[in-house]
């Protein structure tokens, strides 16, 4: 019985090749790495005492260095029990509890048509690829050249040319004997009862072979040369070879790159793909002109147990991180989730790559956040919750989001931990409010002890981190005041003998915000001319300045965030602790960006690696700075926001 060649690839799919072998050796724990996928026996098929036997789960693949054996599932099961290659299958179909098809003589004539379609793919890729080296390619030539791809990298993603004549691929593969219908169901040509003769579907495009996971060639898709078309990219219709949502760009090579232990990157382009590869990222794979599908999840999922999403920096960019958060949420399992990495606004990782070297994407993966993360953003980015009302709407909203993860000890844990954040964002506040239960767990509604509303001991537990505040990514209709920028002046205007013990910090204190820098000059005058300032004394400074509703915004910030040791209530030693702290994270902030405009100018005129990698260290220490509170044990007892058992 002939196999169709997808129902071999499920099998191999669903089924990891140590489970098979598994059965038949036992595996050294000292050369194996279960959670890689990486196992090492003593070899079944020759007698040895030390393990040179290796089977590899992403690869699907065994080989013995010793005696040089190699192969599939199907092939071990089938030399080492000698049995024959429908029992082997057979096998693995019972381990992957899928049944064996039936012989169904339709179904075979499918899969040979398929064979054959495969084949006229590869000659329509072998002649784009050679009508790009043509005169009529020279315009794309140099498209490819400015774009800054090298003839390498064009040849190993066989980057290829469409002339504009209507005809030219059709007359090509009717000269090697390809039929009509051949070439209508591989959808290389516009045909319909409408369309008295057919034409090319491709034409004056740069062409990108699809291939599927094996590396055959089953689609194209088409950059046009020309601004006057209406589709700039034109993928292949729907054929027995392609379903667009089933598969992803640049996925054999991705799968080979992750089988090393990387995790997989989804971009939004083929460019992108390619010019990430080229820049030494070959672990990058893209859909195909649509959204993510859950197929194509599945596919990311089966090479990478925490894929990295990449979305432009833009609103647009945002709301298709959040779209593929949605759609990943009740497929996430223990040991299967999904990070985000953020691209700086108006550069895609072409133009990252291109413009700053491999380093500067290196940074933004490293920035990657957690599918937590990006959901909590969503609920808070943004918005105020300075009523009962605001704050009951959120943790519905969170309630209603963690109940749709299918896995129930996952949505235990995605609940706990959306109860800690909600908890550590309304700080101690809930005390004097009689809450604190958010989540109806019987949670005993602890307070936050840290300064930043984050719960002990955690991080990154902020709705939204300063420099995300700041960013195009999550701003309202109007910039966001920096938070710790406010805070410290904040707490100035509220605590009054601080000012006595900060004067210097006060006075030589460097603000990004043009309107908090005139607080902090008003607040410096009104110290000047009355030596016994106080609270009342201050804001009158300010009222009569005009900057009264730069004060209310600065306040209002503070509030929302709830960072109560800066406000009135507080006692004076919590505040004074605070403040010290806050400080401290602002001024490190200031250098850290010194230093990364010095390394910046550095590299620019003198590109070398050692400084590349000193940049990249700024930029993380910046990052994680942004996501870093310093935790005050027993914080808060003096203003009664102590926790409680």
């Amino acid at each position: 019985m002939r196999f169709p060649n997808s129902f071999l690839d499920e099998l191999r799919d669903r089924v990891p090749i140590s489970q098979v072998v598994g059965t038949r050796v036992t595996f050294d724990r000292k050369k194996t790495n279960a959670s890689r996928g990486d196992y090492w026996a003593c070899c079944p098929f020759h007698g040895e005492n030390t393990p040179s036997f290796h089977c590899e789960d992403r690869k699907g693949r065994y080989h013995c260095f010793g005696c040089g054996v190699s192969g599939d599932h199907f092939r071990f099961l089938s030399e080492l029990d000698g049995i024959g290659f429908p029992e082997a299958v057979e096998r693995v179909a019972d381990m992957a509890g899928v049944p064996m098809p039936q012989r169904d003589p339709q179904a075979e004539r499918r899969e040979q048509q398929r064979a054959s379609l495969s084949d006229v793919m590869e000659m329509a890729a072998g002649f784009f690829q050679s009508m790009l080296q043509e005169q009529q390619g020279a315009e794309a030539r140099a498209y490819l050249r400015g774009r800054g791809l090298s003839s390498a990298t064009q040849q190993a993603f066989r980057i290829g040319f469409a002339p504009s004549s209507r005809n030219a691929l059709k007359e090509y593969l009717a000269g090697k004997g390809v039929t009509k219908d051949q070439i209508e169901a591989c959808g290389l040509v516009v045909f319909g009862p409408d369309i008295p003769v057919s034409y090319d579907r491709f034409r004056d495009r740069i062409m990108f072979p699809i291939e599927d996971a094996r590396g055959r060639v089953i689609a194209f898709g088409g950059r046009a040369m020309s601004k006057d078309v209406p589709a700039k990219y034109l993928n292949s219709p729907d054929t027995e070879l392609f379903h667009k949502g089933t598969v992803l760009y640049n996925l054999a090579r991705a799968r080979r790159s992750a089988a090393k232990g990387t995790p997989v990157i989804a971009v939004e382009g083929y460019m992108d793909v390619i010019g990430l590869a080229q820049a030494g990222f070959e672990n990058a794979v893209a859909p195909l002109g649509t959204a993510l599908t859950e197929n194509q999840l599945d596919l990311l999922w089966r090479m990478s147990g925490e894929p990295v999403l990449c979305f432009d920096g833009d609103e647009a960019g945002l709301r298709a991180a959040w779209r593929a958060a949605d759609l990943a949420l009740p497929l996430v399992q223990p040991g299967k989730s999904l990070r985000f990495a953020l691209l700086p606004e108006g550069k895609d990782p072409d133009d990252l790559v291109r413009e700053e070297g491999p380093d500067a994407f290196a940074a933004v993966l490293a920035g990657a956040r957690p599918l937590a993360d990006m959901l909590w953003m969503r609920e808070t980015s943004g918005k105020v919750f300075d009523t009962p009302e605001r704050r009951a709407e959120l943790e519905r909203n969170l309630q209603a989001l963690t109940g749709r993860i299918g896995d129930e000890n996952l949505r235990r844990h995605y609940s706990q931990d959306m109860r800690e954040r909600a908890r550590a964002f309304f700080g101690g506040n809930q005390a004097q409010r009689g809450g604190g239960r958010g989540f109806r767990d019987g949670g005993t509604g602890g307070r936050s002890r840290g300064f930043g509303g984050r719960p002990g001991g955690a991080s990154g537990r902020l709705a939204v981190s300063e420099s995300l505040a700041r960013s195009a990514l999550v701003r309202s209709s109007s910039p966001t005041m920096p938070l710790r920028e406010a805070t410290l002046l904040v707490s100035l205007v509220n605590h009054p003998p601080l000012i006595d013990e900060y004067f210097d910090a006060l006075d030589q204190m460097l603000l990004a915000s043009a309107d908090l820098g005139r607080l902090r000059m008003s607040i410096l005058d009104a110290v000047a001319h009355n030596p016994a300032h106080d609270r009342e004394v201050l804001l009158r400074k300010i009222e009569a300045d005009g900057l009264l509703p730069i004060w209310q915004q600065a306040e209002a910030r503070v509030k929302s965030a709830y960072m109560w040791p800066a406000l009135e209530n507080a006692a004076l030693d919590d505040a004074r602790e605070a403040f010290a702290q806050t400080l401290h994270l602002h001024r490190r902030a200031g250098s850290l960006h010194k230093e990364l405009k010095a390394a910046e100018l550095a590299l620019a005129n003198d590109w070398n690696e050692e400084d590349a990698r000193h940049l990249v260290e700024i930029q993380a220490e910046l990052s994680n700075l942004q996501a870093t509170e310093a935790l005050i044990e027993g914080f808060g007892i003096l203003s009664g926001r102590a926790n409680r058992s």
